[in-house]
């Protein structure tokens, strides 16, 4: 029973957490991969004031040092401001977004995401892409122009004509109603600011390996006045989200592992007391009360490490068969993730940490159910044990 009961607990917690980190990690992909990028270089001062005022020049030597850094796939330059977009009689305030859409396209996903009309190409074409819901706003359609305004990095009002082309679903209602994409180079026209760029947004290989790409980045920009920041650094609020869904799964297989304890308690202590017979006819011999703790001790151990080469193995097999077919949801569900930009899937895990972590705590949880038993085992008197039945 004790046996059953290690393989169940493993194989269920590794199956759990498998899919939950799983889970975490492709859609930590898929959120970093469509907006944010996995990296942000930014002027030491952005993140808690992102202004004009904290942007940077995008030199040769920054760019070099992204093209040369291990795990770097592509990085995009952009500008961040904010302006007022009027057409007609009707008019909201933005956030204004420059970018290099050839660039931008192998960074991030969002691009892909137009839902009418089309991107645009030139970075420096007076050509714009908005939130969808800000087109209703305005009452506007493809090909219409209008006006935006936004005070430049010299603190004077700059404005000018641009056309519609399009517009993008981002999952989010206040940035579908606020938000207007435009060439990097024509938004540096409208702000003046000349070569300088807001952050710059890096595209890595993968999520595991974002600090030593981080640490090699560092080294290499020479400029003590820029950060980089990785993905969770730039948006802390998906990082505590994780966190929060991280703490409820490992509270859940804190349950399953303190309920398999009482299980192996009842079976140890059963079996222990099954046998205060025998043990009462070897402490008669001269047998030292300790080592048949011992004795208690060393059995658990070795039906636990058993039981978990079973559980790790089942438990591995179904990891892989969820990292190789992943469960997709469907209906209503599906919509709901699709919306928010979640994939609508739960895929598992094999990192080793999962098969570690979870075979430590049933060693302890193993190891601390059997302080009773062989308590008991300690107490017992020779006489006592002999005539038990």
């Amino acid at each position: 029973m004790t046996f059953a009961a290690i393989i169940f607990a493993s194989l269920a917690a590794i199956a759990m957490r498998g899919i939950q980190l799983g889970t975490f990690n492709l859609n930590i992909k898929n959120s970093v991969e469509f907006f944010s990028g996995y990296i942000q270089i930014q002027e030491k001062s952005y993140l808690d004031n992102p202004t004009l005022n904290a942007s940077f020049n995008d030199n040769n030597e920054i760019d070099n040092a992204l093209k040369t850094a291990p795990g770097v796939i592509n990085y995009s330059p952009r500008i961040y401001a904010d302006g007022l977009i009027c057409f007609k009689n009707n008019s909201s305030g933005v956030s204004i977004m420059g970018i290099e859409p050839g660039m931008e396209k192998n960074v991030t996903t969002f691009i892909e995401n137009i839902n009418r009309g089309k991107f645009f190409d030139s970075d420096s074409s007076n050509e714009i892409v908005v939130g969808s819901k800000l087109m209703d706003n305005l009452d506007a359609n493809i090909g219409d122009e209008i006006i935006l305004l936004s005070q430049s990095y010299n603190g004077m009002l700059g404005n000018q004509k641009y056309k519609i082309t399009g517009t993008v679903r981002l999952g989010a209602q206040e940035m579908e109603s606020g938000v207007v994409f435009m060439g990097i180079r024509s938004a540096q026209s409208l702000l003046g600011m000349g070569n300088r760029v807001s952050v710059i947004a890096v595209k890595a290989h993968d999520i595991e390996h974002l600090k030593a790409i981080k640490d090699a980045l560092t080294e290499k920009i020479h400029n003590p006045g820029l950060s980089v920041l990785l993905w969770n650094e730039v948006n802390p609020e998906m990082q505590q989200q994780i966190n929060l869904s991280n703490v409820r799964g490992i509270l859940f297989n804190g349950i399953l592992i303190v309920i398999v304890a009482f299980g192996i308690l009842n079976t140890v202590l059963m079996s222990v007391t099954e046998r205060f017979r025998e043990f009462g006819v070897v402490l008669a011999i001269g047998m030292p009360q300790v080592k048949l703790t011992y004795l208690i001790y060393i059995e658990t151990f070795f039906i636990t490490i058993l039981g978990l080469l079973f559980g790790n193995l089942l438990g591995y097999i179904v990891n892989y068969y969820f990292v190789i077919h992943p469960i997709v949801f469907g209906g209503e569900l599906k919509k709901l993730y699709e919306m928010y930009h979640y994939l609508p899937l739960a895929q598992s895990s094999v990192q080793l940490s999962i098969f570690i972590n979870v075979s430590l705590s049933l060693i302890v949880i193993s190891l601390l159910s059997c302080i009773y038993p062989a308590y008991k085992v300690y107490k017992l008197e020779p006489l006592k044990g002999i005539r038990h039945t």
